[in-house]
């Protein structure tokens, strides 16, 4: 497919009027620009739009390869060309009876055996009273997945089990998992594919540390468990091989909560909710792998996000949940939009012409409300969002839920329209005319939460399609993790001055003399 610069594509797109001209003008739009998949419906009204925008960005999608990258990608191709690998994390959530193929070999009987290996000893935890504490360690897609997914779902969770996530090296996030923990009672899951990520493996070996002082060397195969690849590790810190979940090339960090990386999430929504999880993927996934483009919720978000940036000129997205239990799901969305298609080389090696990846923030509503709201509604810069919401609550305060739900409305409402300012009075002028999505479904349980992150999934493979970027690498990541590597022992032997920039040279002797 040759290489298409969206920016250009996009530059004699006439730019739609006033928001609330569009709507005044179409009586029919609040019920075309509607699109629904699975449980999620997803207004997209309220964005810079109209037939004309959109038949130019669906046509941007064919002229860029989408149908194609998409199919390559669900036939098991090595889309991530940098890295020689096929991306298959549709096949995580595949049923029993499907078939996705990589290098010859049928994947899905594999994801089966780990589910099904990952259920027997969840099973078996949930019904050992003697634990009730499981504390995941991971980094990255090894702790954002399963911490986001486990936050979200708290309805279902088990009521003797409890979670908590260590993911950062700092020494505070391990010691008051530790101080929380009762060593007797407590199941460690580390998470590593390698096993011999530096935080992760830190992390790990001091909790290791905290138990053998508390129970004795024995006590480790008794307590910790492992995700990941690497049996001669695992067997090494002391792991029972039997008690090792595996999960493959072809499966990114970011792309991993539904692998065996969800493990803790699985001990502690239990096997079956599991199972929904996954089947709520899986809906979406079918829809993006069938729907035409026009009419693909994927594909309109992703051309939506791609018209936001590349036709409008703007920078951000906020990711805005009314649900308290959707707190971490911006962050999750960071790693998954931020690290995917953060890049400035195409696929082909040539310089990204224009830019990619917006930068990806949020919080939950009604707190946003009271501190960044002021510059969504009246700041100069345009920041794209995407609201939501769900019909019923999980408690049972009716009031409360209305009033929040009244809040995501009137914000969308707002957003759009504006209001105009009496003379004398600028500074009560909202001009409006900020796109926002509004997706809404009638409670978030695990089939909604894995239709919501397969639905983010595959936009970022879309937008990252039109842009000519390999969304499946992160080569971004790894000179950061090399030069601290470098720099560990420099920090308590001797420096290298020759090794670093000036600079860096100060900051480490600084470090030195005041540790």
């Amino acid at each position: 497919m040759d290489a298409v610069d969206p920016r250009s594509a996009l530059a004699e797109v006439p730019r739609p009027r006033h928001l609330r001209e569009l709507f005044a003008d179409d009586p029919t739009r609040a019920a075309r620009y509607v699109v629904e998949v699975a449980d999620l419906r997803i207004d997209w009204s309220k964005q810079l739009v109209d037939d004309t925008v959109m038949a130019a960005l669906v046509d941007l999608a064919e002229r860029t390869g989408v149908v194609e990258r998409r199919d390559a990608m669900f036939a098991g191709e090595h889309v991530n060309v940098t890295e020689d690998r096929a991306v298959m994390h549709v096949a995580l959530r595949a049923p029993r009876n499907a078939s996705f193929v990589v290098d010859g070999v049928d994947v899905v009987p594999e994801v089966h055996a780990v589910l099904g290996h990952m259920a027997v000893f969840a099973d078996r935890v949930r019904a050992d009273e003697r634990i009730s504490h499981v504390v995941n360690i991971g980094i990255g897609g090894s702790d954002l997945g399963p911490s986001m997914a486990y936050r979200a779902l708290a309805a279902d969770r088990h009521e003797r089990i409890r979670c908590s996530f260590v993911s950062k090296v700092v020494g505070a996030d391990i010691a008051s998992a530790l101080a929380d923990a009762d060593p007797a009672s407590t199941l460690f899951v580390v998470a590593s594919k390698t096993f011999g990520t530096i935080e992760t493996l830190t992390n790990a070996r001091t909790a290791r540390a905290a138990l053998v002082d508390a129970l004795g060397e024995e006590a480790v195969v008794e307590h910790f468990v492992a995700v990941s690849t690497n049996a001669e590790r695992v067997a090494e810190f002391g792991i029972d091989t039997e008690n090792m979940f595996g999960f493959w090339d072809w499966v990114g960090g970011r792309y991993s909560v539904d692998s065996a990386i969800g493990l803790s999430l699985m001990i502690a929504i239990g096997p079956d909710r599991f199972r929904e999880f996954l089947e709520g993927f899986h809906r979406v996934d079918q829809h993006f792998r069938t729907a035409p483009l026009a009419v693909n919720a994927p594909v309109i978000m992703a051309l939506l996000g791609v018209w936001n940036s590349d036709g409008l000129g703007s920078a951000t997205k906020a990711v805005l949940p009314y649900a308290e239990e959707l707190a971490r799901f911006p962050a999750y969305l960071q790693q998954l939009d931020m690290e995917s298609n953060g890049k400035s080389i195409r696929l082909d090696g040539s310089p990204v012409v224009g830019d990619t990846g917006p930068i990806v923030w949020g919080e939950p509503g009604t707190n946003g409300q009271h501190a960044f709201y002021q510059l969504l509604h009246q700041g100069t810069r345009i920041v794209p969002a995407d609201f939501i919401g769900f019909a019923r609550a999980h408690h049972g305060f009716q009031e409360h839920h209305d009033l929040l739900i009244a809040n995501l409305f009137a914000q969308s409402e707002a957003l759009a329209f504006g209001r105009d300012a009496a003379p004398g009075e600028p500074y009560r002028q909202f001009d409006g005319n900020r796109p926002n999505t509004v997706i809404l479904a009638e409670q978030l349980t695990p089939s909604v939460l894995g239709q919501l992150i397969a639905l983010y999934e595959h936009v970022v493979h879309v937008q990252g399609t039109i842009w000519g970027v390999n969304s499946y690498d992160q080569w971004g990541v790894e000179l950061g993790k090399e030069l601290a590597n470098r720099i560990t022992p420099e920090l308590t032997g001797d420096p290298d001055p020759s090794a670093h920039d000036a600079a860096t040279n100060s900051l480490i002797a600084w470090y030195r003399r005041h540790r």
